[in-house]
């Protein structure tokens, strides 16, 4: 039997500390701590060449439960619709206009943070509890659910 691994999800973008700091903000999450010997990843930074500066930065769930995020400076921008993307559970449990209301409302939370709301799918057969699409503030795709 295979032994369960953990998961990172991986970000390609222009700008690592931006882009993991909205995430720790829509998820909760958080940076990890500096290396040894550093007060923080800003004094761990001063200490690299210019060029290594903001090419990555990472975000985790404090509590250990979700997956790691990894954020990585690339010099080309985003082209096309990811093929995998992230559903953020804004509201696991609830149904019709109650969950379409508690999406509404994170929505315009995350909208203040930076994301763009890109449309919204009412609920519908066959699974579908509705939810809305959106992106991060470097375009990449996400739904709340």
């Amino acid at each position: 039997m295979t032994a369960v691994r953990q998961v990172q999800v991986t970000f390609d973008c222009a700008d690592p500390r931006a882009l993991s700091l909205f995430w720790n903000n829509v998820l909760g999450y958080e940076l990890p701590p500096p290396p040894p010997g550093f007060e923080s990843w800003d004094a761990f930074s001063a200490t690299l060449p210019e060029h290594l500066r903001n090419s990555a930065s990472a975000s985790q769930d404090p509590t250990g439960a979700g997956p790691r995020l990894f954020f990585q400076r690339v010099p080309e921008g985003k082209a096309a619709k990811n093929r995998v993307h992230l559903d953020v559970r804004a509201a696991p449990g609830l149904q019709g206009e109650e969950r379409m209301a508690a999406l509404e409302s994170e929505c315009e939370r995350l909208v203040a943070l930076g994301a763009t709301r890109v449309e919204r799918h009412e609920p519908g057969p066959p699974m579908s509890a509705g939810h809305l699409v959106m992106q991060d503030p470097e375009g990449n795709e996400f739904c709340l659910d």
